[in-house]
């Protein structure tokens, strides 16, 4: 339930990510310059309609016709000529996205004019400028300063000769086009090229759709008493389509909501492309249909000469098409009026914009611009994915969620590029695909990663306390190596016992008394492992630890004995937290090679230490309690150590051993050792080089004398009693400089 609730906040971050992305313009340019172009790419050229044409002046036009090589440089009846020849072969529409500014030639400007008349169905262009204005007081002072857009036709005769005007902006996203306007907002919502032509060429259905305006909106058409007078100048069709498209606006639910609708299927209706015309958008995604000449494009230089080796025949049939004249070169990467948009081609050849214009056009002719998914609806596919797919990933194991993740990823790119190719609908793709996805990833994977770290720790933690640190920390890292497990090694055995455990025992109820050794255990665990310890092992109320090395070594031996005094004081503390506990803390430590690895059977092992130090350690430890000390260590285990104070109590032959060990008390750091330790160490050595010489009576006169001073002393006590008893039966003494022992 953790992971779940986990993996939830992890989703809706990763919603929050895409949603707050999708809204940024970050998040939009993103999605243009990135996911339209997948879907796009993937999706591949589509066949366009074949209702337009783009007739296009290129780079050898002027050659083939024995003209200059620059279009400016022609005499404008070559325009006209085209336009009777266009009209001849049954064009429906002729645009021009080429400006005739200025007057040039008389006669050749009036010959244009007159096709342009003849014809009756020829849409200009108008360029559009904009430009900064500073705005004035009363004073004539600059207070503010405005932009201003200017709508410059071509010249008048041809202007008005013209069946229709507009210009053709295109919006940049950088360097990319990938909208046009269908109804320019700066300009008081002038229709736009595509928009005029598709007006002209459905000119005959236009009368169903402004019956059903005028009878939503009578004010805003009343000023136009028929079709004809709509369609009798350029101004007027320019009025009659801003009145139109406003009606619209005024009433969408009665008109129709055309972003609501799918779009129109083939064979088209003109009226279904009129309604979307002015119920739509006034901006549009352009829904291209391939690289440069995917619509179809037919030399300038064929239509005028009747005819070219590389064109059929029956491309120049433009009957009931509407045809786009322009400049568009198809194999010159520097053609004039080029555009970068999705399907530029690798050789550097862009789409011209009189095929951008001519796509658009398509675009509303089929009501097949891009219908991009905006507002809540995006924002709610963003927090949707983003809240699955981070979910998944942090609540499902990781050899699951990955793979679901992909799947799920994998799945919406499928169905966006289905909406997308199938029904031009625009998904947000980028967004989900590039950064939604990879961010769960990252996070669930990371989420896991430490939820697995965590896990491994607490395995390593639970591990560690009945194994070494390294042994335990390679098992929850999966590293572990057997030849670790068991071995013989160097060692310094600590042994350590609590004197009076047994009447402690007595006195507690078990669940004290586990609380109570517990606390015990604890108590000396900290100093041995400030100290390194490598190997504990628990037996009873005793502890047997060893620090280890690979060789002999002296560290291990200073390590143990600096736990060794520091766990002599840390026993203080305890005592303080326990009454109870009137006994000693003994301690014995020997060095030598043991074994540590597991021991057992039956399938339950301990890891333990096994070995004759071990052993000896613990005889050590036992041998505290005979002689009244605390801290006990042979002569291997002390020797070099030169800053420690400590009392040499001779060579103990241990029960079962055959051979003696040097023992030693270890009292304090040299730097820590009080003048009571150092005088009672200094005294009792003369008693015990007596006492190695077999000469009892001088040990035992050297000895009483210690204890009048110090009458607590434990060996002195111990070594004085043997020294009295071997005086009075001399039979039982044994060699010198040996101590036996008979009881453990």
């Amino acid at each position: 339930m953790r992971r779940l609730l986990k993996g939830l906040v992890a989703g809706l971050f990763v919603a929050i990510v895409g949603v707050g992305l999708g809204l940024s313009p970050l998040g939009a340019g993103f999605e243009q310059g990135v996911g339209l172009a997948w879907l796009f790419d993937v999706r591949g050229p589509v066949e366009p309609p074949g209702d337009v044409v783009v007739v296009a002046m290129d780079s050898r036009t002027g050659e083939n016709l024995g003209l200059p090589t620059l279009p400016r440089d022609w005499p404008r009846s070559m325009h006209g000529r085209l336009v009777d020849e266009l009209l001849a072969r049954g064009a429906s529409t002729i645009v021009f996205d080429v400006h005739f500014g200025r007057e040039k030639s008389p006669e050749d400007d009036q010959l244009l004019v007159e096709a342009v008349k003849r014809a009756g169905r020829v849409v200009l262009v108008e360029l559009l400028t904009g430009k900064r204005q500073p705005i004035s007081d009363l004073q004539g002072r600059h207070v503010g300063m405005v932009w201003a857009e200017e709508l410059v036709p071509p010249f008048p005769s041809l202007a008005e000769a013209a069946a229709g005007l507009a210009t053709f902006p295109l919006p940049k996203e950088g360097a990319s086009v990938h909208q046009f306007w269908v109804f320019k907002e700066s300009t008081d919502n002038a229709p736009t090229l595509p928009a005029v032509a598709l007006q002209w060429h459905a000119r005959e259905q236009t009368a169903a759709i402004l019956d059903l305006a005028r009878a939503v909106a009578p004010d805003g058409l009343s000023a136009f008493t028929s079709i004809d007078q709509a369609f009798s100048k350029p101004d007027e069709l320019r009025n009659f389509m801003r009145a139109l498209r406003a009606s619209y606006d005024s009433a969408p639910d009665t008109l129709g909501d055309f972003e609501s609708t799918s779009p129109a299927e083939p064979p088209i209706l003109l009226e279904q492309a009129l309604e979307g015309l002015y119920a739509g958008e006034a901006h549009r995604f352009l829904n291209f249909y391939g690289p440069p000449g995917t619509i179809m494009t037919v030399p300038y230089h064929a239509v005028i000469l009747g005819g070219d080796p590389n064109v059929p025949d029956e491309a120049l049939d433009f009957t009931g098409k509407v045809v786009f004249v322009g400049y568009s070169d198809l194999f010159d990467p520097g053609q004039p009026d080029r555009f970068y948009t999705v399907f530029t081609r690798q050789d550097g050849v862009d789409l011209s914009g009189v095929e951008i214009a001519a796509t658009g056009f398509a675009n509303l002719l089929t009501n097949r611009s891009l219908f991009p998914v905006e507002g809540w609806t995006a924002m709610a596919m963003l927090a949707v994915f983003g809240l699955v797919i981070g979910l998944v990933v942090y609540a499902m194991p990781a050899y699951a969620g990955v793979p679901v993740a992909f799947v799920l990823a994998a799945a919406y790119g499928f169905a966006a590029q289905q909406a997308f190719g199938e029904s031009a609908i625009l998904m947000p793709v980028a967004t989900p695909l590039l950064v939604q996805a990879p961010l769960a990833l990252f996070i669930g994977l990371l989420g896991q990663y430490l939820l697995e770290r965590r896990r491994g720790q607490r395995i390593s933690d639970a591990i560690n306390y009945y194994l070494p640190d390294d042994i335990a920390r390679d098992l929850a890292q999966d590293r572990f190596d057997t030849a670790k497990l068991n071995k013989v090694v160097y060692s310094t055995c600590l042994a350590t016992d609590m004197a009076g455990f047994s009447t402690v025992s007595e006195q507690l109820p078990p669940g004290e008394l586990a609380v109570y050794l517990n606390d015990y255990f604890e108590t000396l665990a900290a100093p041995l492992k400030k100290y390194g310890v490598h190997v504990t092992e628990f037996r009873a109320d005793a502890i047997m630890c060893a620090w280890t090395a690979d060789q002999p070594s002296p560290e291990p031996r200073r390590q143990a004995l600096l736990a060794a005094l520091e766990a002599g004081e840390a026993i203080k503390d305890f005592k303080r937290r326990h009454p109870t506990a009137e006994g000693k803390l003994r301690i014995g430590l020997e060095a030598g090679t043991v074994y540590v690895g597991h021991a057992g059977g039956g399938g339950r092992f301990v890891y333990s230490i096994v070995g004759d130090s071990a052993n000896t350690a613990s005889r050590v430890e036992g041998l505290n309690k005979h002689v009244g000390t605390q801290i006990l260590a042979t002569g291997d285990v002390v020797e070099g150590f030169e800053n420690l104070a400590t009392r040499y109590l001779g060579a103990f032959q241990f029960v079962g051993k055959t051979e003696a060990t040097p023992i030693y008390e270890v009292m304090a750091l040299r730097e820590t050792a009080t003048d009571e330790q150092l005088a009672l160490r200094d005294a009792f050595k003369g008693a015990m080089l007596h006492y190695e010489q077999g000469d009892w009576q001088s040990s035992a006169e050297e000895l009483e004398n210690v204890l009048v001073e110090f009458p607590d002393d434990g060996p002195a006590k111990f070594l004085l009693a043997r020294c009295r008893r071997f005086i009075s039966d001399p039979e039982s003494a044994p060699e010198p400089g040996v101590i036996r022992m008979d009881a453990k």
